[in-house]
């Protein structure tokens, strides 16, 4: 069958996701069925389902790789224009999101890998170092968390007395340090074992208690409570 941009009720039934998605659930789609639903048209040679497979494909079949795609990437796919890049990134983002929103619900920080969890979907994408804070109270109930710095793909410029400054005006009991490692690699350098230290230092003359620093590097993490450095 040739396919010219058919809608998806002209597709041949095989490679129609959205009547499946009806009878048997979304949970029986495929990764690029999903994706098909998403694009809604293919090209004049093929679906959007065959297209679909060609962009996972590009991406090692990995919706986390696909995630770190920017528009120009997925733009490389015959077919896939703009319109349908946008569309693309917009459901990964809110897939992120909606990850993000469960841990806020939750509230309150009770071990490494909720920390892990609240900043892997903002952090574990990305191509350059961002180096983030969350202020906690007594509870360890989340009060706030922002993003201090941002650098290249090696590292970041972190200001202590800023950090501190944000801590007090909130009224935090204690602080988490979380940044990434666009390399891949979850150990800590130097540099990480200087920012912590300094900024244990500072808080203690506060009253105020680093409970962990989190270093995500894609879907690992290092914690430097869990090693036995704080």
């Amino acid at each position: 069958m040739e396919y010219t941009n058919l809608k998806i009720k002209d597709w041949a039934v095989e490679d129609r996701p959205r009547e499946k998605l009806l009878q048997k659930g979304i949970s029986s789609l495929s990764d690029a069925e999903l994706i098909a639903i998403l694009i809604g048209t293919g090209t004049k040679n093929e679906s959007a389902v065959e297209l679909s497979k060609k962009v996972l494909k590009n991406a090692n079949n990995n919706l986390n790789e696909l995630g770190k795609l920017e528009i120009k990437d997925l733009m490389k796919n015959k077919g896939i224009g703009e319109a349908k890049a946008i569309t693309i990134l917009a459901a990964l983002e809110l897939g992120r999101r909606r990850k993000i929103s469960g841990i806020l619900e939750k509230q309150k920080i009770t071990c490494s890998n909720d920390i892990y969890e609240l900043f892997q979907p903002l952090l574990g994408d990305l191509s350059h170092e961002e180096f983030w804070v969350l202020l906690l109270n007594r509870s360890n109930k989340i009060i706030e968390k922002f993003k201090i710095s941002q650098g290249g793909v090696s590292g970041t410029v972190i200001d202590v007395r800023l950090i501190l400054k944000n801590a007090i005006e909130k009224l935090a009991s204690s602080i988490i340090l979380c940044h990434n490692h666009p390399s891949g690699n979850n150990m800590p350098s130097e540099a990480d074992d200087s920012i912590t230290n300094k900024l244990v230092e500072g808080c203690k003359l506060l009253d105020i208690k680093v409970l962990d620093h989190i270093i995500i590097a894609d879907t690992r993490f290092y914690s430097y409570t869990d090693e036995g450095k704080l």
